[in-house]
């Protein structure tokens, strides 16, 4: 059995918040930081396989450049901190393989998140690894193996944002930038215990590609702590000129540290029509039902309520698998790529041109009618899986039409808001008995990020779920 992955010595900073204060005070330098980060990585990598790329080299340069500015007297949000990316995220000098086997080029220049994360100071120690194209919840491929779950390391971090989320929740970093096209930073954070960002469509730039998947992805953080994901999210956020898509900025690193008021919160377990069996288990009810039951408590308006979804899942097919093909065209090899990738790829070409027009014209009609919601109600409450994390290959070694089915059973409530392009945060939920975890959404229309971080760092206050740690044991592998 690999041996455990300790988290950071109690002397460390832990969190982004903390380091960058500990750096700014100087009370710690960045290669301090970025070598322990650097060697926290490694000693992992047999156990958890987090990354696709580390940056040895690259990372210290950068954190002794850091360390320049820092004594020079610069101060920037995230200043000599350590922090990673996804493999689906360009990285000036390193391949951006997204998941896919093969031998990518090192791109050029940084996608326009990164470029603002070194803005903020940032360290990039490397790109963390995510399933084919981003496409399953499970990180799991041939082109690098196995990303395990630091809480159970017999099973998924979840994806596509895996590799980020088991890297965070390891301590291997405090934050990782992760995407989202149908829940791909929700689903990971949810089963690795951790706090994750989906943020309105275009609140992070998605250059260099105008927009990511038809619209349907979206970049977002992952982290132990609201304030350090807020933190995060305020750093990578900004458009291009390119950007197809431009939403009003909002101050999201400042609604981490405020009182978010008295709010209306519909709590809801129905499921969007899929077509396809799905079930909801009795302890992800139990525990996000005890999480309204909290927002209660601290004086929120709770009721049961359900979004109109209609035919919402008419909208998202088209355009994943669109977005699917057009991936496929950028890999060296495309006879190397899963079979369910190529099955995909091939669903795209068919659904694209007048069916894709169709489903992306849906999209206004189908906010209009989900959004009624929040006409009566300031935030939604729904769990994030209906599951907890499966086993290691329980989905990876399924045929494509099993892989549908099995996928949508185990995550069937957050995809909607990918279509609507809207907002939600991820908050740990609580464990089942075996020690696996489990999330919990608030969800929000445009523009509530905000609002969704002032009440999830309530909630947070409240339930102090940062202070856990994973442990490794025999019982849960």
């Amino acid at each position: 059995m690999p041996a455990p992955v300790p988290p950071p010595p109690p002397e460390e900073p832990r969190t982004l918040v903390s380091q960058a204060r500990a750096l700014a005070a100087g009370e710690v330098t960045s290669r301090a930081l970025t070598e322990r980060a650097l060697a926290r990585i490694d000693a992992a990598q047999p156990a958890l396989n987090a990354f696709r790329v580390v940056r040895h080299e690259a990372a210290l340069a950068e954190a002794d450049a850091a360390d320049l500015r820092l004594a020079a007297g610069e101060r920037a949000p995230l200043l000599g901190v350590p922090v990673a990316v996804k493999d689906d995220t360009d990285v000036a000098g390193e391949p951006t393989a997204f998941g896919c086997p093969g031998d990518f080029p090192r791109r050029t220049a940084d996608a326009e998140a990164v470029r603002r994360l070194r803005t903020a100071g940032a360290v990039i120690v490397g790109k963390a690894n995510t399933p084919e194209l981003g496409q399953w919840p499970f990180t799991e491929g041939p082109a690098f193996g196995e990303t395990r779950n630091p809480w159970a390391r017999g099973h998924t971090p979840g994806g596509s944002s895996g590799g980020s989320a088991a890297a965070v929740a390891a301590g291997l970093v405090a934050g990782a930038l992760g995407s989202d096209g149908a829940g791909s930073v929700r689903i990971p954070s949810a089963w690795t215990h951790l706090v994750g960002i989906k943020p309105q469509r275009g609140r992070i730039s998605s250059w260099p590609d105008a927009e990511a998947f038809h619209g349907i992805t979206v970049h977002g953080t992952l982290a132990r702590t609201v304030a350090d994901a807020a933190l995060l999210l305020a750093a990578a956020s900004g458009s291009a000129a390119g950007d197809l898509h431009r939403p009003p900025p909002v101050d999201v690193a400042a609604a981490a540290g405020r009182d978010p008021g008295r709010l209306r919160v519909a709590l809801s377990f129905r499921m969007a029509f899929t077509g396809t069996p799905k079930t909801l288990a009795p302890v992800v009810r139990a525990k996000v039902t005890a999480l309204a039951e909290r927002l209660a408590g601290l004086g929120h308006e709770v009721a049961e309520a359900d979004p109109a979804y209609g035919m919402v899942g008419l909208s998202f097919v088209p355009r994943a698998t669109a977005g699917v093909r057009e991936w496929t065209r950028r890999v060296p090899d495309r006879a190397l790529l899963d079979v369910r990738t190529r099955g995909a790829a091939r669903t795209g070409g068919l659904l694209g041109g007048p069916v894709l027009r169709l489903a992306r014209g849906a999209e206004a009609p189908l906010r209009r009618r989900v959004g009624a919601l929040f006409r009566r109600y300031d935030v939604l409450l729904v769990p994030t899986t209906a599951t907890p994390p499966p086993r290691i290959g329980d989905l990876a070694r399924l045929s494509p039409w099993q892989t549908d089915r099995a996928m949508i059973a185990h995550c069937p409530y957050a995809w909607p808001w990918n279509v609507l392009g809207w907002p939600g945060v991820n908050v740990p939920a609580g464990f089942t008995r075996s020690g696996l975890p489990l999330g919990a959404q608030l969800l929000g229309p445009a523009g509530s990020e905000p609002l969704l971080i002032s009440l999830a760092a309530q909630l947070e206050a409240d339930q102090r779920w940062f202070t856990r740690w994973p442990e490794a044991s025999a019982e849960r592998l």
